[in-house]
């Protein structure tokens, strides 16, 4: 069974955190994290464990990393605009997948963890 309605659903930072196992009060898990931003966003900060595939990738047709392959998505971007398309994009496919409102703003908002690409302290732009 899906953590999710397919279609267009969108959760909070927090539920994202939980479905992915990033909340420090643990969480369900089992969901992959996805951030549709461009490198050099992504590069800068984002979710510790999250997939990156921007959403110029996924738009040309490139299939999903491996690791997200039959598994439910949440995707993210900075605000929230991005990732709403990607599940748009998903959804078409019939990935099971629902973004992040607000994004990694809202993620940072919610106390949650960012790292760079060096795995050190990581900033939103």
């Amino acid at each position: 069974m899906s953590l999710f309605r397919r279609g267009f659903g969108r959760v909070t930072a927090r539920e994202a955190a939980e479905r992915t196992g990033h909340h420090p009060a643990g969480g369900a898990g089992g969901a992959v994290l996805l951030d549709v931003r461009e490198t050099q966003k992504w590069r800068a900060g984002h979710a510790p464990g999250a997939l990156h595939m921007p959403l110029s990738v996924l738009t040309a047709g490139a299939p999903l990393p491996r690791e997200a392959q039959g598994r439910p998505l949440i995707v993210i971007c900075r605000s929230g605009n991005r990732s709403r398309q990607a599940v748009g994009l998903l959804a078409a496919r019939g990935a099971d997948a629902v973004d992040v409102a607000g994004g990694m703003r809202d993620w940072v908002r919610a106390g949650l963890p960012v790292v760079d690409d060096r795995g050190e302290d990581g900033t939103i732009a």
